[in-house]
Parts: structure tokens; sequence; C-alpha cells
């Protein structure tokens, strides 16, 4: 939103600037027979969780906090993939700083449920303990407890048991809403205490179900929903609810299913995940209408985007992304992807806006889903490792425009005025929207071709060349309040206004080097000083004119002109525009500049306390309300002057991070790791497999004994079997077949009398098949019985993970692991015993453990005895079909005062065929598959890693015995460091016997 410079200096002589349409006006909008709209005004303020009532509402145009109306600016972020609770208020003090007002969680039932009628809300799964961090950051919380949440994570967040339970899942079917009704019930009872409407929390919008759209016009679905709606509000959920449709077609929208006579108190939603590389899609205002037009299939209710794309999941493989993994994500939807997209949405009317994700995470031990490895970066804002991205830069300006200006929570298609049209010019989409209370105007300007287009307006009666980069888009608004001044309009984007001290302060943004021109009222000249940077002004008929290059941080006081304080202008451009945070205190808004995030800001006597992270060394200046006369940072005092804009500065800059170094992984142990594979391994302990039913969606073949491993109690990682059978029986065998069902990239090995049969793996998901979750297939092996009284038959499934529930017909309850067993040639009598996970830790919880006979006897785990092991060193090649067990040390000493971001990186040849599972601290960190990729690196998060202190590494490999099986080379890697960080708490990693 910025002058060529041709337009900049054709502009800086002109004359008679008029002014835009500005008043009060009546809501011309509103139809006959609605209740009365709600009016702009200020937006409420940070929310507390303040013990005081309040009230949380909505019209067709916003959400109503205290009746005042809030544009939901809300990112996605998931407890569940960052095992660290302490990392929480990391992530949700960069989502505050960078602009987001709320968080969206899922709350996964598998995560909390290791078995029926049990639920585990302490550790890493104290949902209460993240509501109140989320409260203490001043974000508001929009919970989405499922029971299904998708989510690509494990059976779609459907516990493990519940895929060996009847009843049709998703349905009205009573056995499964017993079960339903179980979860909630644990989850409302938390929820219930963190809602605001009691100032308990922040909590103002619930979930109902997700992306639930089979049974629709079915009594199964209707009732469905029904029941959902009454549980939760019988539970005291009384903030409003909502569901999340799976595109756009209006299922599920106020009106269509029982409410119990409650209106008015439950919103549509839709979720959309637009290609970059096609048009940004109109789901409101602009768009067709209708049912499958977006927000307009709920008139009534604001236009509500629960999920919107912030990234896309990557497959095993890695075929979405042509092996270039989550950066080729980001990179394809970059900043200018939001500005294009997102903007386009705001245009639309859509004021309850969530970005999924905005902090990926990590899909640690067995919570993904067979679709997608254990990276779950998704090419989010914030990376796995919690580092900030160049994503962030939109959504910190937006976020704060729309906290600054209110018109924007309430914005009609406006009409076009005489000399105002909302023609743009070739190449350029333009959405023209009015505030029917203020009349503030609004220019959406979206490119759409991959090279610069110039946009010509008419902005108050002056034709006006604004140019738009490439696939990218701006924003300018006429009209619009800054503090006790109006802008009559600018060519730059404004990011906020405050008022600080004495004066008022506004900031516009735009690129580097482009010329801007902004215009304010006033009814007499003003004294105009250019503090900093290159800037021109000139006053006329009622018209004070700045033009400004955008060059760092151009600064600009107007004193006077009718107007009693005086207003900062600051133009910055993107790069200078990062480094401004506001922050809210109980005595006034503060804007930082200098750091690379703020995270806390509390002035108490004269002093400004302030918290934040530096990547570098970075100035420090303080814009805050009077007497404000000492800048604190990070507990350490600072010697600080005056500036003639009324700021408080640090006279030396601040440090940014020392080195962090990190130690060669050394010292290494080994031991093989599959006796279950020997004849003579003791198995009587084991399940005998007598099922002849099941739950399962997947038959059970005639004249077999059901051998699913749910059926028996094993629901997440490897599980084993052994058919013993006699010599007798076995005469003229000579290959046997060995049926099995897996999740993505499952494999089988099996050997007889302790003799590897083979190796048989799931094919590499390739574009047709990316979203295939339940993979079946036969192995057959020729067999040569060695004479002996007896055999034994031994199978090791990596079975992955179930399926998820997307379709609502019971996909989760695929089977998992072997299903028939035949022989040809002999028919032996196989009698059949299987082993799976042990009983989990109480600390790592269900989805930590897996059936290796390591896990089941914690060879992960810290203080494991492994001195008996042999000594080995990486990189290490050997050809065995089974698993080996390796373990290490080694020992962190990163200062206190920083946040070190380490991984894990894994690199090895490409064709060897093998796979790791990593266990940190005893903490399942994710699955490597050498041959197949594209992860290399696995964030080790701080409290599950100790930074300061001695850490426990073992990595589990499966090598099906074709090629030479490393590891290769293993390291620690560095992925990012700031001075400053939250204090982190070791995450409890309990050893052998001590859980």
């Amino acid at each position: 939103m910025v002058l060529s410079r041709r337009t900049f200096n054709a502009l800086a002589g002109t004359a008679a600037l008029g002014l835009s349409v500005s008043g009060s006006g009546s809501d011309e909008a509103c139809a006959a027979g609605r209740a009365p709209l709600a009016p702009t005004g200020p937006a409420p303020a940070p929310p507390t969780a303040d013990g005081g009532k309040h009230t949380v509402g909505f019209d067709r145009y916003s959400m109503l906090i205290d009746g005042r109306r809030l544009v939901i600016w809300s990112g996605e972020f998931h407890p569940f993939r960052l095992p660290s609770p302490s990392l929480w208020r990391d992530v949700l003090q960069k989502m505050r700083a960078h602009g987001y007002n709320a968080v969206s969680i899922y709350v996964a039932w598998n995560y909390h449920s290791p078995a029926p009628g049990q639920y585990d809300f302490t550790g890493v799964r104290d949902l209460d303990l993240f509501l109140r961090t989320a409260a203490e950051t001043g974000l508001y919380v929009i919970l989405r407890p499922g029971p299904y949440i998708n989510a690509e994570v494990d059976a779609g967040g459907f516990p493990g048991w519940l895929t060996a339970t009847p009843g049709v899942a998703r349905t009205s079917d009573p056995t499964y809403l017993k079960h339903v009704d179980g979860w909630l019930t644990a989850v409302d009872r938390i929820a219930a205490r963190h809602l605001y409407t009691d100032g308990g929390g922040t909590i103002v919008l619930y979930q109902l179900e997700n992306e639930y759209d089979n049974h629709v016009d079915e009594p199964a679905g209707r009732d469905y929903m029904a029941h959902l709606y009454a549980k939760v509000r019988a539970d005291g959920i009384d903030v409003p609810l909502f569901h999340n449709d799976k595109g756009r077609n209006g299922h599920w929208a106020p009106g269509t299913f029982d409410t119990g006579g409650e209106r008015g108190r439950y919103l549509y939603g839709f979720d959309g995940y637009p290609s970059p590389f096609k048009t940004p899609p109109d789901w409101g205002y602009f768009g067709p209408g209708g049912m499958k037009g977006g927000s307009t299939a709920s008139p009534d209710t604001p236009g509500f985007i629960p999920e919107f794309g912030g990234g896309w999941f990557d497959p095993w493989g890695g075929t979405e992304f042509d092996g270039l993994g989550y950066a080729e994500s980001r990179r394809t939807r970059d900043a200018a992807y939001e500005r294009r997209f997102y903007l386009t949405n705001l245009a639309n009317g859509i004021t309850v806006h969530n970005v999924y994700m905005t902090f990926g995470g990590t899909s640690w031990g067995w919570l993904p889903a067979p679709i997608v490895y254990t990276s779950y970066d998704y090419g989010a804002a914030i990376d796995e490792a919690r580092r900030p991205t160049e994503k962030l830069l939109p959504m910190h300006q937006i976020g704060r425009l729309l906290q600054s200006v209110p018109d924007l929570a309430k914005l009609d298609r406006a009409e076009p005025l005489p000399g105002d049209g909302t023609g743009a010019g070739p190449g350029i989409k333009a959405y023209h929207l009015v505030n029917p209370d203020t009349r503030a105007r609004f220019h959406v300007l979206r490119n759409d071709s991959p090279t610069e287009a110039v946009a010509t307006l008419a902005l108050a009666g002056t034709a006006v060349e604004v140019p738009v980069p490439g696939l990218d888009a701006r924003l300018l608004a006429a009209g619009i309040s800054l503090g006790r001044r109006k802008l009559s309009w600018s060519t730059a984007q404004p990011m906020l206004w405050l008022a600080a001290g004495r004066q008022d302060i506004a900031v516009f943004t735009g690129r580097a080097g482009e010329s801007t021109r902004t215009c304010l009222e006033a009814t007499g000249e003003p004294k105009v000083t250019v503090l900093d940077g290159e800037a021109g002004y000139g006053y006329e008929d009622g018209v004070l004119r700045i033009d400004a290059v955008l060059d760092g941080i151009t600064r600009v006081r107007v004193e006077g002109g009718g107007v009693g304080a005086p207003l900062l202008l600051l133009f910055a451009d993107d790069e200078s525009s990062r480094s401004l945070w506001r922050h809210d205190t109980p005595s006034g808004p503060v804007l930082v500049r200098g750091p690379a995030l703020l995270r806390t800001a509390v002035l108490r006597g004269t002093a400004a306390r302030l918290t934040g992270d530096t990547a570098g060394t970075a100035d420090l200046e303080v814009w805050g309300p009077r007497g404000v006369t000492e800048l604190v940072w990070n507990e350490h005092a600072l010697k600080a002057h005056a500036t003639p804009s009324g700021s408080l500065r640090a006279e030396r800059p601040l440090a940014g991070p020392g080195r962090v170094r990190l130690p060669a992984l050394t010292g290494w142990r080994r031991a093989e790791g599959n006796p279950e594979s020997d004849p003579d391994h003791d198995d009587t302990g084991w399940r005998v497999t007598d099922r002849t039913s099941s739950y399962s969606v997947t038959p059970v073949p005639a004249g077999q004994p059901v051998l699913f491993a749910d059926d028996y109690g094993f629901h997440y990682g490897d599980v084993w079997y052994r058919g013993h059978f006699a010599d007798a029986d076995a005469d003229g065998a000579d290959s046997v077949s060995l049926t099995y069902v897996a999740g993505t990239q499952g494999l089988l090995m099996a050997w007889l009398d302790g003799e590897p049969l083979g190796t048989h793996r799931m094919p590499v998901p390739d574009k047709k098949t990316v979203r295939k979750g339940t993979w079946a297939a036969t192995a057959t092996f020729p067999v040569r019985p060695r004479e002996r009284r007896s055999h034994v038959l031994s199978v090791l499934v990596r079975r992955m993970q179930h399926d998820q529930d997307g379709k609502a017909d019971d996909t989760h309850k695929a089977a998992r692991g072997l299903t028939a067993v035949t022989f040809a040639g002999a028919a032996p009598a196989v009698r059949w015993r299987i082993q799976g996970e042990a009983a989990p830790d109480p600390v790592r919880g269900p989805l930590n453990a897996g059936g290796l006979h390591g896990e089941r006897h914690g060879w992960h785990l810290p203080g494991f005895a492994d001195g008996g092991w042999n000594a080995v060193g990486f990189p290490c090649a050997e050809r065995r079909q089974g698993v080996t067990w390796y373990r290490t040390g080694f020992r962190l000493g990163v200062d206190s005062g920083v946040d070190a971001s380490i991984g894990l990186t894994l690199t090895d040849d490409p064709a060897r065929a093998y796979r790791v599972q990593i266990f940190l601290n005893g903490w399942n960190m994710g699955q490597y598959i050498n041959d197949v990729g594209p992860q290399h690196t696995f964030v080790l998060p701080n409290g599950v890693l100790r930074t300061r202190g001695h850490n426990t590494l073992a990595l589990a490999v499966l090598s099906d015995g074709t090629t030479p099986a490393g590891p290769g080379r293993v390291e620690l890697t560095l992925l990012g460091s700031a001075a400053g960080g939250v204090p982190v708490t070791p995450v409890a990693s309990p050893g052998p016997g001590s859980a």
C-alpha cells in the first residue's frame, strides 16, 4: 500500500486533497426484523482470569465480549505435540506478541485415556495448567475436545481401546455415546473452571465434533449432534458452541439439529485449505452465496473459519512437497500467501479466524496418524523448534491492526461513492468495505499475477497509484481514528496505534524503499517535526499531507492543528515493523522497539520491567505512560535516556545469546533385541489368541482365530506373534503366507525356528495413495522346517498407527497386525500367542509404549544397566534381520539465560534399509526411516532434554537384512538459540522400576 516513486513525486506538489467520508451513520445493512446490532467501539482489553462475570455472544458481524466487538485472530497449537509444559508458555507468549489474541486447541481423547473410564490430566497432559497459562498470557481460548478431532493423530484422536469396542462411532449408537459421555465429563469438569463467562479462565468458544459431514440427514447424525449439545450444556459449558464443517456445505448450521430450544448460542464454522497455486477464494461477502458459499450458509452468525491453512502436512516419503519437506510447505505458503489469503478472508467478513497450524510441533511416540511422519512442523509460522519464521510478519501486522482499529469488526460491502470507485486496474482484485457506523473505509488490493501491478484508486477524490507486489496483497484504510486525530487516508498499511504518555502513536508499514502518502484531518495547520528519516509534508484545505520513504523507521511528530495532544507517526518498513511490540498493562499500553521478542511488560513505580528474547545485539526503546524513567530487561537494570520522540532508550545494546556447544555422541553400546525369534524363548506369559469374533471392520478369515492386536489389548507400537505347531503337521510344507494389515509404512518380519524367513514392507505412498491410512498385504516365504519335535513361527509386525475415521465409517477399527496365516503343502494346526506393549508408565502414557523386547524390559529408560552391552562406534554397518539397540549418554551445559533448540540428526546412505525408534530419557521422540524419509532431524524439546545435565539416548534399529544397516552419522544439531526464553522445569523421566 505504497506509492511508487513516480506517483510520490507527482503528488508531492499537488493541492486540494479531499477528505474521505466520515461520520457515525446508522446501520444501513441491518435487515428488518433482526435484533439491534452492537455499535462499533473499542475492542475489549486482553483477557485474564479475573474472577468477574463476562458476557460472550455474537451477532452477524463479529463476536461480542461484554458487548464489545472483537475480531478473533487465533492460531492453532496442540499441547499434546509439545510434551514439555514449561514450553507451552514460550509458544503462547510468542503468539500473543506476534498479534494473535486467541489460541485454538484440540484435546485428544487418546492422549488422556489409557483404558475405558480412566482419564489422566497430569504431567504433560495437564489441561488445567495449559488453560491457566493461556489466561496468564492474555489469550482467549477456542476449546476443541472432539470427541473426534482428526488432526493427523492416531485414530483421529479416538483412544486405542475404542477400536475394540462395540458401537458405531460418530453416531447416536448408545454404546459409543456412553464412552463419549465419560470423556466429555472428564474434559468439561476442567473446562468449566476456565470459562470466560465467570472469569475462571478465557475459554470463549467450544467445538462440538469436527468435520462431521456424514449422517447429516439421518437420525443417527442429528441425534448425535443433539446429544453432544445437550451433554456439553449439562456439564456447565455456557459459552457459544460451534461445529467445524469439512469444506463449505452448510452442514450443521444453526437450526439443523435440536439444541433443546436454545437459540442464538451456536455458530456455523467451516474450514478451508486452499492451494497456494490457486486464486484465493471468496467465502463470504464476495462469494457465490448460499449453503456452499462459506459464511453465507449462516447469515445471522459471524463469518467463522475454525481452520484455515497455515501450512500443510507432509506424508511418509515426502510426496506432498517432492521430498523437500516442510521447508517447501513454508516456502509455498509464505508471508505473501498469508497476506493474499488472510486479507481476502477479512474482506469477506471472516471475523473469527483461526490459522491451522500456528505451531505444529511433534507427533512424538505413536501419536501420529499413519499417513504422516513424526514431525508436524506443518510449515507453520512458528517452526517445530519453536523458532519464529518470516511467516509471523503478516500475523504480527494484521493482528495489531485488528486490535487497534475496531472498525474492522463491523464491515459491509461498500457501495461506490462519487469519485471513489472500486475498480483498481489490470491485474488487481480490489475489495472495498465500509463500517456502517463510523463510515471508515478499507481497500484490500490483491495481485494474483507473479509480477508487480499498480492499482489505481480514487481516495477522497484523488487518484492514487499503489504498487502491489506479485502474488501479494495490501490493505489501505481511510477515515479511521488514530487516537485524537483522524486519518483521511494513507497508502501505507496501518499497523497499530496507542496512547503513551502525553502523545498518541501510530505505526504504518510497507515494503522497504517505497514512498508513501498519509493524510490527516486538521482544522488548523499543525506543527510537523521530522525526527528521523526522510519525509516531506504540507497543509492545505484542512488536510495535512505527509510523504515518507520507508527505510527503517521514519519518525514524524504532529502537534497542534486543533488537537491538544501530539501524534507520533512511525513509518516502518516491514523488517523494522517486526521489532515493534505492543503490550498492554494495567497502567496503560507500552510500545517497545528492538528485541527479537517481547514476552512481558510490567510497570512498577518508575520502572518498565520487561522480559523477552534477543537473537543478536539489539536496541531497546520504550514508549510508555508518564513517569517511566527506568528500564529493566530480563531482571537487569539498564542505563537509559529520554529521546525527542518521547521514548526511553537504553544506552547500550542488549546482548545476544552466547555460543552453544554441543558434544559429539560417543560411547555407544550395542545389544541385539529380538529374543522372541529364538525357538526356545519363553512365551508362556503371552496372551493366547483364542478369540473367534471381533468388532473390527476387518473380517476375520474363515477358519482362523482372531489375530488382531487391538482385540488382545495391544494398541500401540510393535507386536510379536509366536505360532507353535508339531513337526508331523508340517510335513510337506513349502511356503507360508502371512497376511497382515498395517498403517502406512508398516512392515513384517518372520523367523521359523530362529532362522529368518524375510521381511515384507508396505510400499511408499505416491500422490494417489498419500491419504491411504490402512494397507493390507500378504507376504509369502519359502519354508523348509528343520527336523525337530515342534516348530515355532515368530512374527514381528510394525503395524504403525490406526487409521482416522474421517468418513465416520469406523475405519479406525481396521485391524492392525496379523490377520491370517496359511501354509502351502501342509496345514499344520498352529497355536498362536501374542505380545505387545507392557502397561504404560504413568508419566509418559500409553502412546510412548511399544511391544519391542527392549521397551518391555526398560532398555530405553535412563538408568538401565547396559554395562554388559558391547561397545560400538558410528558409523556402523551390519546385515541382519531383526532389532538392534544402541545406547549412549551425553551431558549439556547450555547457559541458563539461553533458550537453545536442539535436534538429533541421522544421516546415512539412502540405499540402506532400516528404521530407528528414537528415545531420549525414555521418551519416544519419533521414528526415522532411512530409505524413505524425508525427515532426518528430530526436535528434542527442552524439559525432556536436559540442557544443563545428563541425558540418555537409546536407538532401536529395525533392519530387514537386505542391505547393510546403520546407524550412520548420529549427531546433535543446534536449530536456533536466543538470549531469554522461559524457565523450563525438567519433565519427569523415570527409569526402570521407578514409575
